[in-house]
């Protein structure tokens, strides 16, 4: 058996040999997901919209000044813009790119004249009814598309991944320990079978990950099976720092066990989606986990990332190939969808929100209600665009 000297010298001699991907691949990378990722969740919103015969004013990818663009036979400009950060489908009778509607008399509301590409005789050379003008479950769902195409891409992704590769089935039987392993030091033997935590029967290894993974340090209980007999074996899950070959830190729950003799089972396209949808379940669990961990300051909001981040990853990801680099645009397209339903006005569930009061009061929020809130979401975007845009230059600064 090798000593951990020896491993950790063959690591650090292959971060040596592999520091991190060329900045031309990061930028490629960065390209290559937000570019399809961004323009397939506001083609759902387009798509649903011209379903329910909505007119759309502009179809943007990136944001700022136009690059280029064209103007289609039913009124909607597409373009591209300067910010390659996200997008925007502006529909008809929208103010702007975030969807606030242009009540009858915007001076009187909000205090200023109708900006000039904005008036309602621009409208009128746009196919379709006014966004506003569209029932309200119209309403939910032409939002909702948008955040459902990137799960619709999760999923499709995960699924073709279980059909090519199979899944990985293992019990919970202990095949062997890590070097550091707080289950052997609480007494566990090679043999034994973990069959719950903190009474959750768990079946495989998969969801005794899940239950570890995202809780470094967490005390909890584990109930083992051992020649027949069950008993309880109380311990602190290991809070380890792990370091990839790019020299990227994660900060993970681990008990230091190994599964005994797992497989690779063939998955068909039948077992394939169900397994997707349950896979895109427990990643989107984790990412909830993660952000209301560091709400409550149990993991710290260094461990946000923002573009430069996602930049590095994705050329990173390119650099091991495209097997590794769609895997991470599954990720990425989550992640937008978890980011989007979040309930802040200027973004999708901030909109879904709205309409759901709408529904309860039986008439949509005021005028100024809403202009209050939209400018508190936007500041908090901004915010927090901020703070990951900090994090992304002090990591690659202080860590290279």
């Amino acid at each position: 058996m090798r000593t951990r000297a020896a491993r950790q010298a063959k690591c650090s001699k292959g971060t040596r040999l592999l520091e991190s991907a060329p900045v031309w691949m990061w930028i490629a990378g960065f390209l290559l997901v937000l570019g399809p990722l961004v323009t397939l969740h506001e083609l759902g919103h387009y798509l649903v919209g011209r379903w329910f015969g909505v007119g759309a004013k502009a179809f943007s990818i990136g944001f700022g000044k136009e690059l280029t663009g064209w103007t289609d036979s039913r009124g909607t400009r597409w373009k591209i813009s300067a910010l390659p950060l996200g997008g925007y489908v502006q529909f008809k009778g929208d103010m702007n790119a975030v969807s606030m509607p242009r009540p009858e008399n915007d001076e009187a509301v909000f205090g200023m004249a109708t900006p000039t590409d904005l008036a309602q005789e621009d409208d009128r050379a746009v196919a379709g009814m006014p966004f506003h003008k569209a029932s309200l479950w119209k309403r939910a769902l032409i939002v909702f598309a948008g955040p459902g195409a990137n799960l619709l891409i999760t999923l499709a992704i995960f699924a073709s991944f279980n059909v090519l590769y199979g899944k990985l089935q293992a019990n919970t039987e202990i095949g062997g320990f890590a070097d550091v392993s707080v289950a052997r030091d609480a007494g566990l033997q090679v043999g034994d079978e973990i069959v719950a935590v903190d009474g959750s029967p768990i079946d495989d290894f998969q969801a005794l990950s899940r239950q570890t993974l995202m809780y470094p340090g967490k005390d909890v209980v584990l109930t083992v099976e051992r020649a027949g007999d069950t008993f309880d074996v109380p311990l602190t899950i290991g809070d380890v720092t792990e370091t990839d070959r790019f020299g990227n830190e994660s900060r993970i729950g681990r008990l230091g066990v190994a599964a005994a003799a797992p497989d690779i089972v063939p998955v068909s396209l039948v077992e394939a989606v169900p397994l997707a949808i349950g896979q895109t379940i427990d990643l989107f669990d984790m990412m909830i986990t993660g952000i209301v961990q560091i709400v409550t300051g149990e993991r710290s909001v260094k461990e946000l990332g923002g573009p430069i981040k996602i930049a590095k990853f994705s050329g990173e990801q390119l650099s091991l190939g495209l097997p590794s680099f769609v895997q991470f645009a599954a990720f990425i397209s989550l992640n937008l969808a978890f980011i989007n339903l979040l309930p802040i006005p200027a973004l999708d569930g901030g909109h879904l929100a709205f309409y759901a009061a709408e529904a309860v009061r039986r008439k949509p929020v005021g005028p100024r209600g809403q202009e209050l809130a939209y400018k508190t979401g936007i500041a908090l975007v901004l915010m927090l665009m901020l703070v990951v845009t900090v994090n992304d230059v002090a990591s690659l600064v202080f860590t290279g």
